[in-house]
């Protein structure tokens, strides 16, 4: 049941990628605001992690994680009804203060369902790598839906669903220990609008330039809440962000990387996607299924992780796996509508595919490994802020990079394949700088010299 909460709002994030050209003319966002679909539901969901993960230590994980399914089945048909943009954007928004409850409850389960050592870890590369093949997993579903029953019906899907989950959490699941603490309210507020206020900035700075003064006001305004919600942090008796688990080298890392990934990632699967309907004319269902082979090679290198890390150590598949996903993403980038599919779209996102599979679970064991119990909320907490926050901010920025090149003497169609095109080397980029931070020099430190080994699966998760 832990692992199935946490598919559903992973594929929540990318139900709507494939039905983003239909929502843009049904609803008639712009462009620019287009990204708001997605960026709503993941900042409001990376944005309240923390709180979400403090409320589940202080009130009790399971209580948290069914408060959550609630509000994530009582959320989901605002979606799904949806008649304008407002609307729609605040139903994604309550969706991702719902994910911010149910994703760090389920990790934390997770991690105290099993003893450390061989066991747990290899129960969290399993979680790490849901986070992969359920995003691709969502890319089809949603294109089947739109192009089948239209893209509203994915929304309400989640209602069945979720009240499946919260029966079954009450009969599989005990509650966990309450410990008394306070919220760190004003952590997690200035944390939330600065990290708004950031993608704001980025998401305005695509339509009306970097020199524009609201731009200019939301960029200064998001540097100085997250300022202010450090300086809070390193005051308050209980910090919602334990600023000592970013002491392990390590764990930083993770967080970096992952934060790296998922910016890089987003935009992929948003501006592919459009690419593939707004330029070479792909239903929605098409654009879904031409997601399929990425989705197989993900499920097959992800279930591969456990046996390659005890073969290889974590961080050699970890690396291989950003090479693999950068050198994808850079191929994909020398678009041409001419090109035939195989080659100009199937075998680069099999690599992107292969690289996500390989990717995402050795993150999430090297962010884990070695937490106390005591800290297994926070620590959950903040895989999954630098999971959404990564992707709401990386797709902000992509989008504002994109939006640099001008539309003079272009078609809309030349115009979109060149943004698609700068979006995805930017992209690139960012995960050759997540690679690079795997090999800065270490410090002499017999923790942070430990090989991470995820144990080889006899059995499937309960």
């Amino acid at each position: 049941m832990i692992l199935i909460s946490y598919l559903m709002i992973v594929m929540n994030v990318a139900l709507v990628v494939t039905a983003l050209p239909r929502i843009h003319s049904d609803l008639r966002f712009t462009t620019a605001g287009l990204a708001w679909v997605q960026s709503a539901y993941t900042l409001a969901f990376g944005g309240l992690l923390l709180l979400g993960a403090r409320a589940g230590d202080i009130l009790g994980r399971r209580r948290v994680l069914v408060a959550g399914l609630l509000c994530f089945v009582a959320a989901s048909p605002i979606v799904g009804l949806a008649g304008t943009p407002t609307l729609l954007l605040a139903g994604r928004a309550l969706q991702g203060v719902a994910a911010a409850l149910i994703a760090p409850s389920t990790l934390a389960l997770l991690a105290v369902g099993f003893p450390e050592g061989r066991p747990r870890t290899r129960a969290v590369a399993y979680y790490g790598s849901v986070a992969g093949f359920g995003a691709t997993l969502g890319l089809v579903a949603g294109g089947l839906l739109t192009d089948t029953v239209g893209w509203r019906a994915g929304f309400f899907f989640n209602v069945p669903i979720g009240l499946v989950l919260v029966a079954a959490t009450f009969r599989s699941i005990d509650e966990t220990a309450r410990r008394p603490g306070d919220f760190d309210l004003a952590g997690s507020l200035a944390s939330t609008a600065g990290m708004s206020a950031l993608v704001l900035g980025l998401v305005r700075a695509a339509g009306s330039g970097w020199s524009d003064p609201l731009t200019l006001g939301a960029l200064v305004a998001g540097v100085l809440l997250l300022t202010a919600t450090l300086v809070n942090e390193e005051r308050v008796s209980e910090p919602i962000i334990p600023l000592a688990l970013f002491r392990s080298r390590q764990r930083s890392v993770a967080y970096a990387g992952r934060f790296l990934y998922l910016g890089a990632m987003l935009g992929f699967w948003f501006f592919v996607s459009r690419y593939l309907q707004d330029v070479l004319g792909y239903s929605a269902l098409a654009a879904g299924l031409a997601f399929l082979p990425m989705t197989l090679i993900n499920i097959v290198t992800a279930l591969a992780v456990p046996r390659l890390t005890k073969w290889w150590g974590n961080t050699c598949v970890l690396s291989v796996g950003l090479a693999i996903t950068a050198t994808g993403m850079f191929w994909l980038s020398r678009l041409e509508p001419s090109e035939p599919y195989l080659t100009a779209i199937a075998l680069p996102i099999l690599c992107v595919g292969a690289g996500q599979g390989l990717a995402l679970a050795p993150l999430t064991v090297m962010a884990m490994d070695g937490v106390g119990s005591e800290n297994f909320g926070a620590a959950s907490g903040l895989v999954n802020v630098a999971h959404q926050l990564g992707g709401s901010v990386g797709l902000a920025a992509l989008v504002a990079i994109s939006g640099q090149v001008h539309a003079s003497g272009r078609t809309p169609a030349e115009l979109l394949t060149r943004r698609a095109s700068v979006a995805l080397d930017a992209g690139g980029l960012l995960l050759v700088v997540a690679l690079c931070l795997l090999f800065l020099p270490r410090r002499d430190s017999r923790s942070e010299k430990r090989l991470v080994q995820v144990e080889v699966p006899q059995r499937g998760l309960p």
